[in-house]
């Protein structure tokens, strides 16, 4: 077979002399050759590289060719040659949604007779002749645009009539020949897909909220009227996602109880994640907290104060949701002919049963989950956090999330997948806006650059938005778990300035940290409870996240994480970075502590540059965030000391 391939590929150019004659090659941005769309924010311009070449010393051209996917038309920009056959073009997608681009590389036959006139001409040789074949192409490169036209007609005659080759080469009639539509060799590229993106999608600080947990009466039963009392203040933290674990009725069959206990004793509340009963399913809210117009009005008091709501999509279902009434084809079975419950071996969970994804009517199954998420979208949610999505078909999320931002190109999906390198990786290419990390792990100053460094490096940072999330209701990290101060500020601190994306769980603010002993969860989870907080305790970090939050929104070089650069410095317990905003115009240092010691340490900037593409220079001032203290680098550095019980971060304005 591969020597069958191999003669194959050897007898094409004698019997198929039509082939291209360019190569295009190498084209950037692209996600696996094209299978999967590079991802941008609308509104940002997208520079497009390629190697395009041919035989010969023939003047090439080429063009960007770009439109929206749902567009006939093409816009076309020009490309410019930057040295050793590499190209470079550039668009911006006006607005949110799917696009393609293109190249086009042909031969500019004008401007190769244009060069080697000149150059015979300026080496005294006899250029007569050649000053009829010039005559000659134009008359064949005549343009279809009138104005055009007319120029290169205008010059035409006026070298019939004085046989000037001078009005041949005339700029103005090079200008207009450009507009020939006569390309015999014309190639083009395949096309590579992109997706244009809100800002949000790349930039977000979420606060993470049980709404039945937010009512201020001990054993009260949380309502959406405490979760829209509560948004002034998580709005003044800086947050501006309000992330709702799942709102939906909450099944009785199997219902867990205190710390996940198998038995629910009179009055416990039940996991949310077991979704639905007798009031209905995942289009439904639970009687307790209120009604649709009561989340509608949460919505827009949210907006009000320049927050989102984020849903979460927690595909799941109770014994008790009418989907298996309704549609128990949806769902497998033992031989028994019992309902199969959702495993994980060992942990089992006995109160939710999965959707069989890939059972004979699937389309259908399909298509309502696809309704739930537009019956939201039509309340006003633009955000979702996709509970698991890597044990669900990878083809139901590609087809599910272009069904969705086809009808609705702003809505954002965070994949809450923590699972393999490679599944995380093909959730993001398939379509998630954003994915949960490794970073609840990654704590010593060797695995935070080398992560961090992976998914801001290529090829990952063209798919990979990655949402740092410090704590989550399913973990509490050990690094936490002593409830020391610094710690949950060092690491609010790197969530917030490594990534452009990060959230905390409410109570993370509280210093909330008491696990099960030997394992990474909370001790009493409010997954299985419902609690009442003093959201202003004595000891809480809210002002700490508030400066966090509010030194990122100061400063668009936070706000991305493509562009991050680690710098040196002399502790093992220190991690210094700097990162540059996507114009290029602000530029932010950082140095955190890694331990709980005060420490002085040496910054190295070394020959780090910062500024816009066409004006990089050294960083020379560094100017404190917080304390607005200058200082000039000496020696490409310069000489800091960080007290954690105090602050373990310390940010900095750079200036060349």
């Amino acid at each position: 077979m591969e020597h069958s391939s191999r003669h194959e590929a050897w007898e094409v150019s004698p019997t198929d002399p039509t082939g291209p004659r360019f190569r295009i090659e190498d084209i950037f941005p692209s996600v696996d050759c094209g299978r999967y769309p590079v991802k941008r924010v609308a509104g940002e311009s997208v520079d497009v590289w390629a190697d395009i070449f041919r035989e010969g010393h023939d003047v090439l051209a080429a063009a960007l060719l770009w439109r929206a996917d749902q567009d006939k038309n093409w816009h076309r920009e020009p490309m410019l040659p930057h040295g050793n056959d590499r190209w470079r073009g550039r668009f911006t997608p006006p607005v949110p949604g799917w696009y393609m681009f293109a190249i086009e590389a042909w031969t500019d036959h004008y401007a190769t007779w244009r060069k080697e006139f000149l150059l015979k001409q300026e080496a005294g040789q006899d250029v007569g002749l050649m000053a009829r074949e010039g005559h000659e192409l134009l008359v064949e490169l005549m343009p279809h645009d009138r104005e055009a036209r007319l120029v290169v007609e205008s010059a035409v005659r006026k070298f019939a009539s004085k046989q000037d080759p001078a009005v041949l080469l005339d700029d103005v009639v090079a200008a207009a020949i450009e507009k020939s539509e006569t390309r015999p060799d014309l190639t083009r590229s395949h096309i590579v897909p992109l997706v244009a993106d809100r800002e949000r999608a790349r930039a977000s600080a979420w606060y993470e909220m049980v709404p039945r947990s937010q009512g201020r009466v001990t054993g009260q039963h949380g309502t959406f009227d405490d979760c829209i009392a509560r948004v002034p203040e998580i709005a003044a933290l800086g947050f501006d996602v309000l992330y709702l674990t799942p709102i939906h009725p909450i099944g009785h069959t199997n219902r867990k109880g205190r710390n996940n206990a198998l038995k629910a004793l009179p009055g416990d509340p039940g996991s949310f994640y077991a979704v639905g009963n007798e009031h209905g399913g995942h289009d439904a809210v639970h009687p307790e907290l209120g009604t649709l117009d009561d989340f509608r009005r949460l919505v827009d008091t949210c907006a009000k104060h320049g927050m989102e709501i984020a849903l979460d999509f927690a595909v799941q279902c109770s014994p008790d949701h009418p989907w298996l009434k309704d549609h128990p084809e949806w769902f497998s079975y033992r031989p028994d002919g019992s309902i199969r419950f959702a495993e994980n071996p060992p942990k089992k969970y006995e109160d939710i049963v999965n959707p069989d994804f890939m059972c004979a009517d699937r389309i259908a199954l399909w298509e309502a989950l696809r309704d739930v998420l537009l019956f939201w979208v039509g309340h006003g949610v633009r955000i979702f956090r996709v509970d698991n999505p890597h044990t669900k078909p990878l083809p139901f999320w590609e087809w599910l999330i272009r069904e969705i931002r086809t009808r609705s190109p702003d809505v954002i999906f965070l994949a809450e997948a923590f699972t393999r390198p490679k599944v995380m990786k093909a959730l993001a290419k398939l379509g998630f806006s954003q994915s949960y990390t490794y970073f609840t792990w990654r704590t010593d100053k060797q695995e935070l650059q080398e992560y961090v460094s992976e998914i801001a490096g290529y090829p990952e940072r063209d798919y990979f938005r990655p949402n740092f999330f410090v704590t989550t209701p399913d973990i509490l990290p050990v690094q936490l778990q002593t409830g020391e101060v610094w710690m949950f500020k060092s690491r609010a601190a790197l969530a917030a300035t490594l990534s452009s994306n990060y959230g905390i769980y409410n109570g993370f603010e509280l210093i909330e940290h008491a696990p099960i002993p030997g394992r990474e969860e909370y001790l009493n989870s409010e997954k299985y409870e419902i609690k009442t907080r003093d959201w202003n305790k004595p000891g809480n970090i809210k002002d700490y996240l508030k400066r966090l939050n509010t030194i990122r929104r100061r400063n668009p070089a936070l706000l991305q994480t493509a562009d991050i650069r680690f710098l040196q410095v002399d502790s093992d317990d220190v991690i210094g970075f700097i990162k540059e905003s996507v114009k290029g115009d602000n530029a932010v240092a950082g140095a955190i502590s890694l331990t709980g010691a005060p420490r002085e340490f040496w910054l190295h900037f070394g020959d780090q540059q910062i500024g816009p593409p066409e004006d990089r220079r050294p960083v020379r001032m560094i100017e404190n965030l917080v304390t607005g203290e200058r200082r000039m680098l000496e020696w490409g550095g310069t000489r800091l000391r960080i007290d954690p019980s105090e602050d373990p971060a310390v940010l900095f304005r750079c200036t060349p």
